[in-house]
C-alpha cells in the first residue's frame, strides 16, 4: 500500500505527543502492529482504524481514508481478506464449500461464475484472480500454520461436476500429505455439532491479540471482543475433538475423489 496513511499517522501520533506504545495502549493495539502501519507493511482493519481514531481524536480520519485496494471481495469480508494475509495461525470450518485459500481455480470459478443474475466472464475472472491470491499465504512454508475442519458435506456436494470436484479434493490431499496443512472431516454419523451455523475462521498473530471471522448468507462479521473469541475458539475445540482424526480423514478425501473420479 502507499505509505501516505502511514506517514499522516506518524506525524498525527508525535502532534499528540505520544510514543508508539502509548497510542498502542490507547488503542488497545501492540506497540509492533502501529509501527507497522506507520511502515506501511500492514493494513489497518477498519476496528483498528476507529479505535486510533478514538485514541487520537481525528474523528473518522483514519477509518474514512483505508488504503484503496483492487481485490475484488465482498465488502464484509474485506477486513478479515487483510487479516488472513498477517495471521501466523488460520483455522477454518467450512460447512458449505472449500474454504477460499485451499480452492482450485476451477472450483473457484465454478462457484464465482454461476451467480444470478451472472456475472461478465471480466468480472467474473477478477473474482477468480482475487481468490487465488489469497492462497498466497500459503506459499511460505512455514506460516501461517493452517487448520481446516470440513464439515462433510462439502465434500459431498459436487460444485462444476466429478472432474473438478475430484481434482479440488486431490489439491487438499497433496497440500495434507506435504505437510502444509491439517484437514478433519466432521462425518455426518456425528448429527449436529456445535459449528453448524456458518462458516467460521479463527486467526492469531504475532503482535495483537487473537480474531474469529463467520459467515452466513450474504454476511459476514470480524470479531475482536476477547469473550466472543474465546466461546467461538471453544466451540471449534469441541467440533474438532469429534472430527475424524488426520489419517482417517484423510482416507476419506482419497476414496471421494476416487469416487468423483470414476463418474
Amino acid at each position: 500500500m502507499s505509505n501516505t496513511y502511514g506517514e499522516w499517522l506518524k506525524e498525527t501520533r508525535r502532534a499528540a505527543g505520544l510514543t508508539q506504545q502509548e497510542l498502542a495502549d490507547a488503542a488497545v493495539m501492540t506497540r509492533s502492529h502501529i509501527a507497522h502501519i506507520e511502515a506501511g507493511r500492514r493494513v489497518p482493519s477498519k476496528e483498528d482504524a476507529r479505535r486510533l481514531d478514538t485514541a487520537l481524536n481525528t474523528g473518522n480520519v483514519l477509518s474514512s481514508f483505508l488504503p484503496d485496494d483492487d481485490a475484488a471481495v465482498a465488502d464484509y469480508f474485506e477486513a478479515a481478506r487483510l487479516l488472513e494475509q498477517q495471521a501466523l495461525t488460520i483455522r477454518e470450518f467450512a460447512l458449505s464449500y472449500i474454504p477460499g485459500i485451499l480452492q482450485t481455480e476451477r472450483y473457484a470459478r465454478a462457484i464465482l461464475g454461476t451467480s444470478f443474475p451472472p456475472v461478465s466472464e471480466e468480472e467474473c475472472d477478477r473474482l477468480v484472480v482475487t481468490r487465488l491470491e489469497r492462497a498466497g499465504v500459503l506459499d511460505n512454508p512455514t506460516n501461517p500454520a493452517v487448520w481446516v475442519l470440513l464439515d462433510e458435506a462439502v465434500l459431498r456436494r459436487s460444485v462444476g461436476g466429478p472432474d473438478v470436484m475430484a481434482k479440488q479434493i486431490l489439491h487438499l490431499v497433496e497440500l495434507v500429505q506435504a505437510g502444509r496443512v491439517r484437514v478433519h472431516v466432521m462425518p455426518f454419523t456425528l448429527g449436529f455439532h456445535p459449528l453448524m451455523d456458518g462458516m467460521l475462521t479463527l486467526m492469531t498473530f504475532d503482535d495483537q491479540p487473537p480474531v474469529a471471522y463467520s459467515e452466513g448468507l450474504r454476511m459476514g462479521k470480524v470479531h475482536d471482543s476477547p469473550s466472543v473469541v474465546q466461546e467461538l475458539q471453544s466451540r471449534y475445540a469441541l467440533a474438532l475433538s469429534d472430527a475424524l482424526p488426520l489419517k482417517e480423514s484423510l482416507a476419506l478425501l482419497r476414496t471421494t475423489a476416487k469416487d468423483y473420479g470414476s463418474r
